[in-house]
């Protein structure tokens, strides 16, 4: 049974890490490139945002006892398959897997303008993973008791 304490935690996570990532990136990759500090601020954040929603998909699997994935990115086909999220959510975070390994694991660095492209057009991804969760979480019926 999936404990909603821990996926709401997770999605708070999930949020304050977004705020973070807007509060800190600049108007411009151009920008963002010459300042190391904000490009560490904001690559971070994003590597843990993306880290807490693999944290939620791999929370639902676990406890709902369904096919484990065999990548990271896979965890939000699962997902998907499920009824969780949508496919164009999965599809989005599955492909944040590949920035947040990059970030993660220090691949030459991250590219500025990558990093810049993910922390403006991206979040709005996930974000929607958050309400998607959210809601497949408030139709479960022990949500209802």
């Amino acid at each position: 049974m999936v404990d909603s304490d821990v996926v709401t935690a997770k999605l708070a996570e999930l949020a304050e890490r977004v705020v973070r990532i807007r509060r800190h990136c600049p108007e411009s990759a151009t920008t963002l490139a010459e300042d190391s500090d904000a490009l560490d601020l904001v690559s971070f954040n994003l590597m843990l945002a993306v880290q807490a929603c693999l944290d939620i998909a791999s929370h639902l699997i676990a406890d709902e006892a369904w096919e484990p994935a065999m990548t990271l990115a896979e965890s939000f086909r699962r997902l998907a398959d499920r009824g969780v999220v949508g496919e164009t959510t999965a599809a989005a975070l599955g492909d944040a897997v590949g920035l947040r390994n990059v970030v993660a694991h220090g691949y030459a660095s991250a590219d500025p303008t990558s990093i810049f492209a993910a922390a403006t057009g991206g979040l709005g991804d996930l974000e929607q993973f958050a309400r998607e969760v959210a809601r497949w979480l408030a139709r479960r019926p022990e949500a209802r008791e």
